[in-house]
């Protein structure tokens, strides 16, 4: 990094202009070197904050890196969060913090630079349009670990880098984990019917079967975007995410005032998929829709029909994808059910800066291991798709 740049944490995310945010890459439809990313826009981001969702009270401080010219100029970011807690991050260090608290260290707080809430590949490093990516992006990597040093704490994390970003940490020694989530990728099929032509015989009979169990009982689908994303039909949204989540997490992470936002700042990247019965919804799952992918977020629902969620959160999205030419629909974490639905294992990646040196050798020494076990799942995992023998390869 050279004298003439320097970094900023920003507290606040309603500090930082939407437009300067909006020049960053990823950030904005506009960006021409990557696509658009929906969480990491300025719309997104606020909502979260304004909304109390992801707040100081609920243990989400915004400690977000910009690098900036001597002039001000915002040339590169890396949103963060100092945290006293590991929830809402879909990658698990609960077991580091025991082991490191029980020798006598302190795990909390941390830095936790992802989009809360969001277990989606999406870019970190953010650079401004037109400008050389790689040594801002070393520069905000190597800050971010002066800031770990400047505030005492034990560590920072990145999680759901993209490939083309994990080597800029490693380069600059974090260290590097995996894990698997499962994707739909779009290989130019023109319709779900076409995409279904791809799988073995008895996995297509199967799927076309479980579609039309999802719709007896006179369920129907509707798909809900812009100016569709009324009040009325957040609240109904809203109920079906509390109900579900409560029972799933306890306590759902979302306020009702996060939708009202988003739907007032981002309602055109935005898809509700939602299943009416007897007149009335009694289903549906949020998704965003980005430059080319479509990220299934949650669901929920106030009664249950067999195959329901399938359909809503898995078939339906590839029906939105393929009418829309998407690339890949990213269905959110975990779930080898996924797999038997056309979506294949990925590999995802985040990095660790560990300021310890002993703690950072054992969880170097077992994240080698890891490696090597979530490269061996995905393998055998592979093997069971069930696309006819030839037809598709594993993702990673």
């Amino acid at each position: 990094m050279t004298d003439e740049l320097s970094i900023r944490v920003e507290r606040s995310f309603t500090a930082i202009s939407p437009e300067n945010w909006s020049r960053l890459s990823g950030a904005s439809k506009t960006c021409a070197t990557i696509a658009y990313n929906p969480f990491v826009s300025h719309a997104f981001l606020s909502s979260l904050e304004e909304s109390g969702s992801a707040d100081a009270e609920t243990g989400w401080l915004g400690h977000h890196l910009l690098l900036e010219t001597g002039h001000g100029e915002l040339i590169g970011a890396l949103p963060g969060y100092l945290k006293n807690h590991s929830q809402g991050e879909y990658v698990f260090d609960h077991g580091w913090a025991d082991a490191f608290e029980r020798a006598g260290g302190r795990y909390y707080p941390k830095l936790q630079c992802s989009i809360p809430f969001t277990p989606a590949t999406g870019p970190r490093l953010l650079v401004a349009e037109g400008l050389q990516r790689l040594p801002i992006q070393s520069a905000i990597a190597e800050s971010l670990k002066e800031v770990v040093r400047r505030l005492g704490i034990s560590s920072a994390h990145i999680t759901f880098v993209p490939d083309d970003e994990i080597g800029v940490f490693e380069m600059d020694g974090y260290l590097h984990r995996t894990d698997q989530q499962f994707h739909f990728i779009n290989d130019g099929y023109a319709n779900h019917e076409d995409f279904l032509e791809t799988l073995a015989s008895r996995k297509r009979k199967a799927l076309r079967k479980e579609r039309r169990a999802a719709l007896e009982n006179g369920i129907s689908i509707d798909w809900l975007t812009g100016r569709d994303l009324t009040e009325r039909i957040w609240d109904q949204f809203f109920k079906f995410y509390m109900d579900t989540g409560g029972r799933k997490w306890g306590r759902p992470y979302l306020t009702r005032k996060f939708y009202s936002l988003i739907g007032e700042r981002m309602a055109d990247d935005i898809l509700l998929i939602m299943a009416k019965c007897d007149g009335r919804y009694i289903a549906g799952a949020i998704n965003f829709i980005g430059g080319d992918t479509l990220y299934g977020r949650h669901w929920g629902c106030i009664e249950d029909h067999p195959f329901l969620h399938f359909e809503v959160c898995y078939h339906q999205a590839i029906d939105f994808a393929l009418s829309k030419g998407l690339k890949r629909v990213e269905a959110g974490a975990q779930g080898e059910h996924k797999l038997a639905r056309g979506y294949l294992p990925v590999t995802t990646h985040s990095a660790h800066y560990v300021a310890h040196a002993g703690l950072r050798r054992a969880i170097g020494d077992y994240l080698a291991r890891e490696r090597a076990d979530v490269e061996q799942m995905s393998e055998l995992l592979s093997e069971h798709s069930p696309f006819r023998k030839g037809e598709r390869q594993q993702e990673d």
